[in-house]
């Protein structure tokens, strides 16, 4: 199977721990995640333009600081026009972006960005909660598979 979102093809990153151990990869969390980004889950400056055909907009920080919570690593941010950074995620030596679906055809550059922190994100308390529902959104999703 492939899939669309840069460096999909090398994302063999392990879980750091065993609370989300279903999850045996990037491209699992993906799949996973596909079925949690909703209009609700999308930044609010951008939610007017979600749709399920463009469902990475918008989800970036949140979706990189739980794949930060899953497998570990940094998140890193390429500044996009009007300041704010488009985050990603780099694991060991692998680095990977699990919402850069939402840029289409525009190739964005990986390297030499800076770290990205938590603390500075979730400052913004409607950022941390829709972080804190898309991870127990997962959460409920792996029980009712484990369950199912």
């Amino acid at each position: 199977m492939s899939y669309n979102f840069y460096g999909w093809e090398t994302a063999d990153v392990p879980p750091v721990n065993d609370e989300f151990r279903s999850i045996s990869d990037p491209r699992a969390l993906y799949d996973a995640l596909s079925q949690i980004w909703c209009r609700y889950t999308c930044a609010p400056r951008l939610r007017e333009k979600w749709s399920s055909d463009n469902m990475t907009l918008g989800q970036c920080s949140i979706t990189a600081f739980l794949v930060q919570d899953i497998f570990g690593g940094e998140v890193y941010g390429v500044l996009r026009s009007g300041g704010n950074y488009h985050c990603y995620n780099v694991a060991g030596d692998k680095v990977f972006d699990l919402t850069s679906e939402q840029f289409g055809d525009e190739k964005l550059c990986y390297e030499n960005n800076p770290q990205q922190f938590r603390e500075v994100h979730f400052a913004k308390e409607e950022k941390l909660e829709r972080y804190k529902y898309l991870r127990a959104e997962l959460e409920k999703l792996i029980a009712d598979n484990n369950n199912g």
